[in-house]
């Protein structure tokens, strides 16, 4: 069991090994063998996986097998050497084989076989490995930052942030390790030329010199061997080259490279009519093989014909179930719904719905290797961490009268934000660094409206390299998803919600829930001050702070927006870290003009109080407020406005109808220790 488990380890020092210790014929012609199974394994391991790290030891390997090849080959010129030309039947069948009675056509064939194993394979794939290697790590810092973006978002959890992170490290370790392992493919090729040349060099000088044979036989003897011992070290060679630069150009992908291959070839079968027929018209150029031509050209033909008919007949099919199933479908319909109380269950709205064209499906259907509903099932749980409440369920529905690559968002049945994705490409976003120009699809990207490109998934490592986030069409509309239900949260909380809160609250502390819920407070009231929290983006996962100050003030309050006004205050430390960079905070300030001038406004009436402020005044307000906006824009992302704690609400609702975004905040709400920065001040004009 031992001996297994370290396997690898005997292994390496026996080829060491080979190289100091004579082995007979017989050995050396089984090690030849297990030299050329181990590349050939190695060649159809890499047609076979799915991305380069599916085999990351292959930098290793490819190590551990020159290594056998050169103990080989040093073992077998010492045989060739020593013992006239004879080393190992393997050796003299690949030699006869080749050769094949005529000792300068078959050292040419050799000789083509050494240039094309180095020039065009071991130089191709070395370059390849090293631009590769490049390109991954110059674009590892923009796939840090496409990680970042969607950790941030709530789109993946921190596990599978690590977990991509790692395989951004393992691919880049990897790609390193293939450019220096490529140069061992390049040192074998080199080698394998200077030890035939010594092979039959010194082999003729040693048989002329030493031997009894003549010019003629040690030529033939010496030929065969050195010819044998190069292909036998050269196929095996030619294997693990090809298997290199196989796996460095292999990208990721859902299947091998043989089913690849046959998909992507077989997916256009008038291609193959094109080519048989323009290979066909080479036959009227006279003299040539017109049988052979003829023969390849009808057979593109005719597997041409026959790939479009059997596509014909599998759409024909298609549509055929598809039909039935809707006939199906229409008569079940009239008797499910002959019940009348089966209609019941048509008329209510879902909370929020999802509606997609019919090229979105793959994205969306978990049976199509779509990750849409997990992707909602981690947002769901990365917003009741941030904001205290459960994202109702989703409805996913497809929409044949949209566009197919378009999709809607309904709030209550109603749209609310449409987008469109293009599913093959990827959205590159300048982050307004970047160091060169992308070529792509102009658009606005539809959660936050920034400019942006759709490129090709072969433009993705060039734009990361130049420094743009990149994100992939699923990322996409659920980025802008999500952003949709923060906007609309308040709408979603329904009364069945906050008992489920009230509930949980009650697990811990039940004595606050009792006191409070409905003795001071109604459920009804409570859903008015959630929902005014939430609309302002005001997480509520302290919901027994939100309890202990309501039963406090709900005493001799009823305002629920007075209510909500002591609730911020409470949650000051959960309103500072929300808004503030580190400790301190810059703000736009109110003038004491307006905030006189909006307490003179504000009037009241058996529902409460409202605003009754001049139209010019507002307009004022306005024109300056976007003044300030525009001049510090360039210093804080998201402008914060501070105003008196008693002028706050009124401000924010004169304000909204305008900047319906804008964060207002009073002082009240900022923590003691936060450092507060005046940075511009609105004023009205004289």
């Amino acid at each position: 069991m031992n001996i297994m488990k370290n396997a690898t380890v005997i292994f390496v020092i026996a080829i060491i090994g080979l190289i100091i210790v004579p082995l007979p014929p017989f050995f050396l012609d089984f090690m030849f063998i297990i030299s050329i199974s181990v590349s050939l394994i190695i060649l159809l391991t890499t047609m076979f996986i799915k991305g380069p790290l599916d085999f990351s030891i292959f930098p290793s390997m490819l190590l551990i097998t020159t290594l056998l090849r050169l103990a080989l080959n040093i073992s077998s010129t010492r045989l060739i050497l020593s013992h006239g030309g004879e080393a190992g039947k393997i050796i003299e069948t690949f030699g006869t084989f080749v050769l094949g009675g005529n000792p300068v056509v078959g050292f040419i064939v050799f000789a083509i076989i050494l240039i094309v194993q180095f020039i065009v394979i071991t130089k191709g794939t070395e370059r390849i490995a090293e631009v590769a290697a490049r390109f991954t790590l110059d674009a590892m810092p923009g796939k840090q930052m496409a990680i970042d973006a969607d950790l941030s978002s709530g789109i993946i959890t921190e596990e599978e942030a690590k977990n991509r992170r790692k395989t951004i490290q393992r691919e880049a370790e990897f790609y390193g390790a293939m450019d220096g392992a490529t140069k061992l493919v390049k040192g074998d090729a080199i080698c394998a030329i200077i030890i035939a040349a010594i092979n039959l060099i010194a082999g003729s000088i040693i048989g002329m010199v030493q031997g009894t044979m003549d010019f003629t036989q040690v030529l033939a003897v010496y030929s065969i061997a050195t010819v044998g011992d190069g292909l036998v070290s050269q196929i095996p060679a030619l294997m693990v080259s090809t298997a290199t630069g196989m796996i460095v150009t292999r990208a990721a992908s859902e299947s091998n490279l043989n089913e690849d291959v046959k998909a992507q070839f077989l997916s256009q079968p008038n291609v193959l009519i094109i080519a048989g027929i323009v290979i066909l018209s080479i036959c009227l150029i006279p003299g040539t093989p017109r049988l052979q031509i003829a023969s390849l050209a009808i057979t593109f033909i005719v597997f041409g014909i026959m790939l479009i008919r059997s596509t014909a007949a599998k759409a024909v099919k298609e549509e055929t179930v598809a039909l039935t199933e809707l006939v199906h479908e229409k008569h079940d319909d009239v008797s499910y719904y002959r019940n009348i109380d089966n209609v019941y269950n048509i008329i209510g709205v879902d909370p929020i719905e999802m509606e997609f064209g019919y090229s979105l499906l793959p994205l969306v259907d978990e049976q199509s290797g779509g990750s849409f509903i997990d992707r909602i099932i981690i947002f769901r749980k990365q917003f009741a961490l941030d904001m205290g409440v459960i994202v109702p369920t989703v409805r996913l529905r497809d929409n044949g009268l949209i566009n197919p690559n378009q999709y809607l968002i309904k709030i209550k049945g109603e749209e609310v934000a449409k987008g469109e994705v293009l599913v093959d490409y990827y959205l590159a976003l300048d982050p307004g660094n970047s160091s060169g120009a992308i070529q792509g699809i102009d658009t606005i990207e539809p959660a936050y409206g920034i400019p942006g490109k759709w490129i090709r998934e072969s433009e993705r490592e060039m734009a990361e390299v130049y420094g743009y986030t990149v994100i992939d069409p699923l990322s996409v509309m659920v980025t802008h998803m999500s952003e949709i239900i923060k906007r609309h949260i308040h709408e979603l909380v329904s009364r069945q919600d906050i008992q489920g809160l009230l509930q949980n609250v009650s697990k811990k502390n039940p004595a606050i829930v009792g006191d409070v819920i409905p003795n001071i407070i109604s459920v009804s009231d409570l859903q008015k001050v959630l929902m005014n929290l939430l609309q302002e983006g005001i997480p509520v996962r302290d919901m027994e702070s939100i309890l202990q100050t309501l039963g406090d003030q709900g005493v001799t309050i009823k305002d629920t927006d007075m209510l909500t006004e002591y609730v911020r205050q409470t949650l000051k430390r959960t309103i500072s870290r929300k808004y503030t960079d580190g400790n301190s905070i810059k703000v736009i300030t109110i003038d004491q003009g307006i905030e006189n001038a909006i307490l003179n406004s504000v009037k009241k009436n058996e529902h409460g109080t409202y605003l009754a402020i001049e139209p010019p005044v507002v307009q004022s307000i306005v024109e300056n407020l976007t003044q300030q906006i525009e001049k510090v824009k360039d210093l804080i992302h998201q402008p914060v406005i501070l105003t008196s704690p008693i002028v706050r609400i009124y401000f924010k609702r004169l304000i909204e109808q305008f900047m319906p975004n804008l964060t207002v905040l009073s002082f009240n709400e900022i923590d003691s220790n936060i450092q507060i920065q005046a940075i511009g001040t609105v004023q009205i004009e004289a």
